[in-house]
């Protein structure tokens, strides 16, 4: 089974992946890729040419750095589950819209199921529009959207 794994680092993606080890993965059969997506960063001003390209490029390093921290969290989640088993799990960081570049990685990786936390925030992120929300919406596989922090 191919499962791909979203994270941004919350405990509620890091209690997704959790979930993913004990309902989903198994030692021999199981493929995994953890992913985490970043956007842009635009600093708000009054006049964007007044910073320079490298403080733009600084900016774009750091949240880089971030999302590659968030995969390796993640995978050290699974290590810590299977301790013994060599499951095969590729990590990448990919720049863009979160929904968009999950759910094409996913199409193009051939994943039977997507795994993703929910933040939780009832009426305002239905609203407003989630992740999880369009990833279930957009997806052409199985998605395990995982609601609480609890485990």
């Amino acid at each position: 089974m191919k499962i791909l794994i979203a994270t941004d680092g919350s405990e509620y993606s890091l209690n997704a992946v959790d979930q993913a080890c004990r309902i989903l993965m198994r030692p021999q059969g199981s493929e995994v890729m953890i992913i985490s997506s970043y956007e842009d960063a635009y600093p708000v001003t009054a006049e964007p040419f007044a910073l320079s390209a490298d403080y733009y490029q600084k900016l774009d390093d750091a949240v880089r750095e971030q999302a590659e921290s968030f995969v390796s969290a993640a995978k050290a989640v699974i290590e810590k589950h299977f301790p013994l088993a060599d499951v095969p799990v590729i990590t990448e960081v990919l720049r863009g819209s979160p929904v968009q570049q999950i759910v094409e990685k996913a199409e193009e990786w051939g994943a039977d199921v997507i795994v993703v936390g929910s933040h939780g925030r009832g009426f305002w992120g239905r609203l407003l529009g989630s992740v999880s929300n369009g990833v279930v919406h957009h997806a052409k596989c199985s998605v395990l959207v995982v609601r609480s922090s609890e485990t």
